[in-house]
């Protein structure tokens, strides 16, 4: 999609100000912000360029990574399309912000238009969320980190890229919540990890029952021999008992009596955490600390941070708190868990946020899945707006998960990995949890609250089927980038069919999915195999999930999707 508004000119001389660029592209708002690609990317930049009378013109494409003393222009012609339209491409051979421009008759073009680079796995990655605590075998104590590590054999099995763990250090005593977010706390009971701080440190320390600093390290290693990274919490929240508030009584909300306000989120209220004021006057302070804790843990090899309810503090925090730490470690990512409205959500990614969380959640029926995935695939918010699909999170069990079963498991895993190429689960979606406290997506008994022990091999799991999908990810091109998708006609409300491609259909999936987890659903399809770069004279369809289907021929077939088995994955070529 173009941007129509004239950008870009005039150039750096007056010699040549009667040139004109206009429908620049790629380009976020004039380069206020940058678009987003990966490590290995080519950038291809098109503009319409021209000047007053009959003569031709030969602009070229001038683009170099910025850094200290940004690095020398390189610069590539660029080609005619016709009608003034030119042509271009350059490749990203390094992470951080590049920018390119135009030059003509020797004469560079002052305004410059930034491109963020970034490691493949902030486009492309699956995600397993887990307690570290509740990965052991005795329900009365807080399992260590070593003995959570004992777990990655059996995530990296099932196929997951990052290990994502809530915070992981010392957890408040003062107005602790018990079981089932209660305000009333037993003396065995551990606390929500949300309520960071205590005698034993803040931030940059680790909750005693999880262990030390060392086996902390210790895990994060076991998880990079498996392949796989971990993802650390950063939830701004400070417990009545953190260093903070006895070190910096300054940085925080006070009531006229000189007493701290709780934080709210409404409807929800956080009774054993304390609001820090990131705008009164120790925001400053505030800010060169958060970046220390963040250098801090980037220091001991963390190079993923889920950052939790980012839209309730301020934006440009954000933007200099990113940019702070991209400094130093550039291959840095982070993940906004932004439950908000769509404009602060992609604001937010529009400052440096690599991916979002989004409202995949609550999307179930057809129409709403697909407008949800052509915005987000097919829209101008494709060039900055990353979606990670989660299914559930420790906040979030969805009324489907509650009411259809193990089908419901299913379908739900298929939609949410083969529509985003980053997408995520709780741990306990494997086991088809599904119970939740009445009228709410809360979990009944959550381990936000509680120690739990898992039987993570219980009838009903769907690991091997979570296994194979993430094989499919890892095996197809298709389902690892956002663009290349079609949604496909079936005729069924309940059957939702589309197409997911690589570049020029070199690989080619069509996915099929049985929206009801309760019953069968049956319906006339149509495959469109020449509009996918495939001979509709007869082209080989193998189910990926199940057993091959031979030679199909034609636009017009037929297909049945049991609610057991409520989803193919069928790959054409």
């Amino acid at each position: 999609m173009r941007d129509n508004r004239r950008v870009g000119t005039p150039l750096a001389s007056d010699r040549a100000a009667a040139y004109v660029a206009e429908c620049i592209s790629p380009q976020l708002e004039a380069g206020r912000h940058p678009i987003k690609r990966e490590l290995g990317d080519r950038v291809t930049v098109a503009a319409d360029i021209f000047r007053h009378g009959h003569a031709a013109v030969e602009p070229r494409l001038l683009y170099r990574l910025v850094g200290a003393g940004r690095s020398r222009w390189r610069e590539t012609p660029m080609e005619s399309e016709g009608n003034d339209r030119f042509r271009a491409s350059f490749e990203l051979d390094a992470l951080g912000t590049w920018e390119f421009t135009f030059s003509l008759d020797g004469e560079r073009w002052a305004t410059r238009w930034p491109v963020l680079c970034e490691r493949v796995r902030a486009r492309y990655g699956s995600w397993y969320e887990m307690f570290p605590r509740s990965q052991g075998t005795d329900p009365t104590r807080s399992a260590t980190l070593r003995e959570a590590a004992a777990r990655l054999d059996e995530i990296a099995g099932m196929g997951f890229d990052v290990v994502y763990l809530p915070p992981i250090h010392p957890i408040g005593h003062s107005h602790r919540k018990g079981p089932n977010n209660s305000l009333t706390a037993g003396p065995g009971d551990p606390g929500s990890p949300y309520a960071i701080g205590s005698e034993a440190g803040g931030h940059d320390a680790i909750e005693p029952g999880l262990g030390t600093l060392d086996d902390f390290d210790h895990f994060v290693a076991e998880a990079e021999s498996r392949g796989m990274e971990v993802a650390l919490d950063f939830a701004l929240n400070c417990s009545p008992d953190h260093p903070y508030v006895r070190e910096h009584p300054d940085w925080f909300f006070h009531r006229p009596d000189g007493t701290i306000q709780y934080a709210e989120n409404p409807p929800k209220k956080y009774e054993d955490i304390y609001p820090l004021n990131f705008e009164g006057p120790a925001r400053e302070a505030i800010a060169q600390e958060l970046l220390r804790v963040l250098t801090f843990w980037a220091a001991h090899r963390v190079r993923i941070f889920r950052v939790d309810n980012p839209h309730t503090k301020p934006m440009a925090l954000w933007e200099r708190l990113i940019a702070g730490v991209r400094a130093r470690y550039p291959d840095v990512i982070f993940l906004s868990e932004a439950f908000t409205r769509p404009k602060p959500m992609k604001h937010l990614a529009k400052l440096g946020f690599s991916q979002s969380y989004t409202y995949f959640t609550w999307r179930n029926q057809k129409d709403e899945l697909r407008a949800y995935a052509e915005e987000l695939a097919l829209g101008p918010s494709r060039e900055y707006f990353r979606p990670n699909f989660f299914v559930n999170t420790p906040d979030i069990l969805p009324p489907v998960l509650q009411t259809g079963g193990r089908a419901a498991f299913l379908m739900r895993l298929v939609l949410a990995a083969t529509l985003a190429p980053n997408y995520g689960m709780y741990s306990g979606f494997e086991l088809c949890e599904g119970r939740a406290v009445p009228g709410t997506e809360e979990y009944l008994d959550s381990e936000k609250y509680q120690f739990k022990v898992w039987d993570w091999d219980r009838p009903g799991n769907i690991k091997d089927t979570i296994t194979l999908v993430n094989r499919i990810r890892r095996e197809h091109p298709a389902l690892q980038r956002l663009e290349g998708i079609r949604f496909l006609r079936a005729d069924n409300p309940q059957m939702l069919l589309y197409a997911r491609y690589s570049p020029g259909f070199a690989d080619v999936l069509v996915v099929a999915v049985n929206l009801d987890p309760h019953n069968t659903q049956e319906s006339p399809i149509e495959i469109p195999a020449d509009e996918l770069g495939l001979n509709a004279a007869g082209f080989e369809v193998n189910d990926l999930l199940a057993t091959p289907r031979g030679l199909w021929r034609g636009r017009q077939h037929y297909l049945k999707l049991d609610h057991a088995q409520p989803a193919a994955i069928l790959h054409l070529r």
